[in-house]
Formats: C-alpha cells, sequence, structure tokens
C-alpha cells in the first residue's frame, strides 16, 4: 500500500485538497469492484496536527507532520492557497524543518497550485520545471528565478516531482499517477466515476484559444470566436471573418487584436493547432487531424506543429496516443 500524503494549513483551497483525494479514494474503489486490496493509503498533515481551517470554512482534521518522520511515504503534495495564507505558510518554522525531511524520503512530491511557492521557498524546486496557477506564473519566476516556471502546461512531471496548475488540475495529475503506479484502465475508471469529461494530459494549455480571449475582458467577438471553434475546418480568412461581423478588413483586425490579444490570423492557427494536438493525442491519422483543422495536406499541419510545439505531430501521436 502507498501512502499519500497531503501538506495543509490554515485558509488552504479545499479543492487542491478534495480533488486528488477522491481520485485516490476512486482507485482504491476501482480495486475493491475487482476484489483487490487497496492501493492508496491517505493521510493529510499540518505543522501541528488537530483541525485546520479552509478558505472556505470547512475543517479539515491533520495529524501533526512531525509524527510522520518516521515514515518514507510514497508521495507527498502541498496544497495552495491564496496569498496571504500562503505566506504565513512560507514562513511556518515547522513546516520549514518538516517538509524537506519528508520529501526527502518521499517517492515522489510536489504540489498543487500555489502549494509550488512552499516547495520553492525551501529551494526543492532548483532547476526543476513546475507548473502552477496561470495568475502565479509571473510571481514565482520573479520570486523564485531559479525555479523553470510552464505557465501552459497543466501539470509537469520534472524527474520525482509533479507539479499541477491549481485547483480543478491536480485532479488530472492525480489520474496521471494512478495509471502510472496501477494502469490507465483504473485511471480511465476513475475519471468516468467523477463525471469527467475527459482524463487531461499535463502538455494541455491551462487556456484554450476561446478562454484567452475571455480572460481579456467582454469581446465584441465572443460569437464569432465560437463559430472559428466549430469550423476549423473552412477558410477562415480575414475577409470572411471581418464580413462575419460587418467590420472593414482593417477595423477587425485592429480590434480582433485589442480583443483577444493576438492577430486573427495567429488567432486561427493557434486553434488550429491546439485542436490538432488533441485529435493526434487520440491517435488519429494525420491526414484526418489536418482536414478536420484546416491545416492540409499534412506537410502543411507538420510545418506548423513543429513550429509550435517543437515535436513533429506523427512523433507527438505515438508518444501520446496511449495515454
Amino acid at each position: 500500500m502507498q501512502d499519500i500524503v497531503f501538506v495543509v494549513y490554515s485558509g488552504f483551497e479545499l479543492l487542491d485538497l478534495a480533488g486528488p483525494t477522491s481520485v485516490f479514494n476512486g482507485a482504491n474503489r476501482a480495486l475493491s469492484l475487482r476484489s483487490q486490496p487497496p492501493f492508496y493509503e491517505i493521510t493529510v498533515v499540518s505543522a501541528a496536527g488537530g483541525p485546520v481551517t479552509s478558505s472556505s470554512g470547512i475543517v479539515v482534521e491533520t495529524m501533526a507532520i512531525a509524527t510522520l518522520s518516521a515514515k518514507h511515504p510514497a508521495t507527498v503534495l502541498v496544497v495552495g492557497a491564496e496569498r496571504e495564507p500562503l505566506l504565513a505558510a512560507v514562513s511556518d518554522a515547522a513546516l520549514r524543518v518538516a517538509v524537506p525531511s519528508l520529501v526527502a524520503s518521499a517517492a515522489r512530491f510536489g504540489s498543487v497550485c500555489t502549494g509550488g511557492f512552499v516547495l520553492a521557498s525551501l529551494g526543492l524546486l532548483d532547476g526543476h520545471e513546475v507548473a502552477t496557477h496561470w495568475d502565479s506564473s509571473e510571481p514565482l519566476t520573479r520570486t523564485f528565478p531559479q525555479v523553470r516556471v510552464n505557465p501552459d502546461a497543466l501539470y509537469v512531471v520534472d524527474g520525482r516531482i509533479w507539479t499541477s496548475a491549481g485547483v480543478t488540475t491536480g485532479i488530472d495529475m492525480a489520474l496521471a499517477m494512478v495509471a502510472q503506479d496501477l494502469d490507465a484502465t483504473v485511471a480511465s475508471e476513475v475519471a468516468k466515476r467523477l463525471v469527467l469529461y475527459a482524463r487531461r494530459p499535463g502538455y494541455q494549455s491551462q487556456f484554450s484559444p476561446l478562454l484567452q480571449a475571455q480572460v481579456k475582458g467582454d469581446s465584441p467577438f465572443g460569437e464569432l470566436i465560437g463559430w472559428i471553434q466549430s469550423n476549423l475546418d473552412q477558410p477562415l480568412e480575414v475577409p470572411l471573418l471581418a464580413a462575419r461581423v460587418g467590420m472593414t478588413e482593417r477595423t477587425f483586425h485592429r480590434k480582433f487584436a485589442a480583443a483577444t490579444g493576438e492577430t486573427p490570423a495567429r488567432f486561427v492557427e493557434i486553434a488550429r493547432l491546439d485542436a490538432a494536438r488533441m485529435l493526434l493525442s487520440r491517435g488519429l491519422s494525420l491526414k484526418s487531424v489536418a482536414a478536420q483543422v484546416g491545416l492540409f495536406p499534412p506537410a502543411r499541419l507538420a510545418e506548423a506543429f513543429e513550429r509550435r510545439f517543437g515535436i513533429a505531430p506523427r512523433l507527438f501521436r505515438d508518444m501520446h496516443a496511449q495515454l
């Protein structure tokens, strides 16, 4: 049986804990249905032990982290929080002493969301690539320049260090751990039980082009962006797009770039390549993917895909189609 230890503190984000623990518990349930013994034992610890209040006001009972000094957990994960409780955790003397010794003997360790700040403050992430919530990527990079922050990934695995972008992406990371520890079938059963749309791989961006546009604020192009997403296989040249919103090409180009942060052509290419990446991860042929995303012939898809992601689409499909 593997020990999964979660480190919490006052004001922690409850979903950072509840999401992954539900995955590991779900794996135990899936095994029980096969008449197999549970694989995971979940422990929640804090500096002093006892009841710890989350940011939502829900109280979680914990063990004192010092009581685990003799244990060698398989996995240690530090959960995240908003700025003030996170700063308090980073400054907590008991955590600063206990966490390094706890992770030293763990088979893997890491964080959910901004929990990476705790690990980074202890020098445990120096020289490693990590993920964190998109809103915290720049502060983490600025505060800890020795840490290589991937601002896009849902989660990152660098050796024995696992870090996720935050909140629901902790679920994705936990599912990947289950797939590694047990098998992909169990992970898929857990995802289905939790009514998840799909098991998202770590390389998937935190932002789709549509969400990127929404983040910019109220966009006058919301309907057009939705149409683009649904018609990637069609010609999507600027004259056509401008005509759909009743603007001149020059006005459309200027206003679209201001609203989305990308030129129309660049936005369409990003949307097409992100869609291609997900289709390839399902094992589809290059010819089929190229046709579906409007980057036909396949040579055109290959050139654009390698330029954006630094890997040939065929190799990417072979690497990820079974995840």
